[in-house]
């Protein structure tokens, strides 16, 4: 068991152990009091605004609290200054847990490690960091781990192509470097790459390079096979590709005079065999393929140190989002592995799965409000076509009694001119 030999408080701070360091841990457990620690840059007037939340759903409401981006289409800069510390010698382990609940479209979920001299209130894009750790995602091209370490003042890119995480629920993030050059990165506390600085980066050149003082032998012959040279092109083969239509007829109507000398149109030559060329055989002086003999490149020099960072003192955030709401939390710098684990479990490892479930229901509710809505639109539209049937109806009525009232008034003045008539006829 270990034993702390320093208190660790709820904010960002060393703690050291008999097996482990921890440099910097912040879990944001102590409501706005991570203002104080952060520092918000001032390189740019308009970088995005940072709030305290757990997000729209959660496994833990407090515990579950980080900061989180809260403006769209911005940059953001924010960063923590921790005891400046070496990583010769010792693994160095940079974690934290990140939660794109926006469903993220394009941007950046990664942190960056920078020496101690940091400005703060000046980081930008440009700012000299030590390692660049994290998910990217732009579109559906880009979902990929960063891993970028600087050395001798340059950035360096992985080479390998580390799929992130794209879904909307907390994951977990670790990078862990070694003394011996290799590395490794877990998701989820489980590796998903690994392997050596010398291999997986461009950092050093080239052990061996091709000699350039090497040219292929003027006699080397490279070619497996060579054509036959007793092989000969056959007396019928060589036919037309297109022949006349033998069918065709000039037309009744054709007149030389206007249309000029008829010619029946072209079809494929059923007998045509294409271009000819002879077999191939094996070639009797085949040397093989010609290998650029290499030399031990002078410019290259092993380096037992690319691992190593020497004023280690400044966590920040430097990144651009399209749409806001990633929630990032549980950030840890340490040199114990089995602790980043650990933290890991009891952090990510015990919220994920309330979380989950928090978020089903709620996206159950949302389905079954959309499903009543739906209904009730329903309903009200067949209520508006029962309406407009019934006024059709009463309108048809309407029309009809007006009718029936027409013919009885035509007949009801029949009779009156027909009792004028009798009137006269007795006059």
């Amino acid at each position: 068991m270990k034993l702390p030999v320093a208190i660790l408080a709820v904010f960002a701070s060393i703690t050291v152990t008999i097996d482990a360091t921890v440099y910097f841990k912040e879990q944001f457990l102590d409501g706005d009091g991570w203002e104080s620690r952060w520092v918000e840059s001032k390189h740019k007037s308009d970088y995005g605004q940072w709030k305290l939340s757990a997000g729209k759903f959660y496994g833990d409401a407090e515990a579950d609290k980080g900061i989180q981006t809260s403006q769209d289409a911005r940059f953001y800069a924010l960063s923590a200054r921790f005891e400046p510390f070496s990583n010769e010698g010792k693994p160095l382990v940079v974690q934290f847990t990140i939660k794109h609940e926006q469903k993220i479209d394009c941007g950046g979920g990664y942190v960056k490690v920078f020496p101690s001299d940091l400005d703060q209130s000046n980081m930008h894009g440009d700012s000299q960091y030590y390692i660049m750790f994290g998910p990217d995602i732009c579109g559906y091209s880009t979902k990929k781990v960063h891993v970028i370490f600087n050395y001798k003042g340059q950035n360096h890119l992985i080479k390998k192509d580390i799929k992130c995480k794209d879904d909307e629920l907390t994951n977990l993030y670790t990078l862990i470097l070694n003394p011996d050059q290799t590395y490794e990165v877990k998701i989820n506390n489980e590796k998903v790459e690994s392997g050596s600085l010398e291999d997986d980066w461009d950092m050093l050149p080239l052990k061996k390079i091709k000699d350039p003082e090497a040219k292929k032998p003027s006699d080397w012959d490279d070619r497996a096979k060579i054509d036959d040279p007793t092989d000969t092109k056959p007396e019928e083969w060589d036919k037309p590709e297109t022949i006349p239509d033998p069918d065709a007829k000039k037309p009744s109507d054709w007149d030389e005079d206007m249309d000029g000398e008829w010619e029946p149109p072209m079809i494929t030559n059923p007998e045509y065999k294409g271009e000819w060329s002879p077999k191939k055989i094996d070639n009797p002086d085949y040397k093989g393929a010609w290998v650029h003999p290499e030399i031990d490149n002078p410019e290259y020099s092993h380096d037992v140190a690319m691992y190593k960072f020497e004023n280690i003192g400044v966590l920040g955030l430097d990144l651009w989002q399209v749409k806001s709401g990633t929630i990032f939390d549980n950030f840890l710098i340490t040199d114990d592995v089995k602790e980043a684990e650990e933290f890991g479990k009891e952090t990510w490892g015990a919220t994920k799965g309330p979380e989950k479930k928090m978020k089903d229901e709620q996206e159950d509710m949302e389905r079954k409000v959309r499903e009543e809505e739906e209904k009730s639109k329903n309903k009200d539209t067949e209520g508006g076509d029962e309406e407009a049937e019934e006024e059709e109806e009463e309108d048809g009525e309407e029309e009809d009694g007006a009718e029936e009232d027409g013919e009885e008034v035509e007949e009801d003045g029949g009779t009156e001119e027909d009792s004028d008539v009798k009137e006269k006829d007795e006059l």
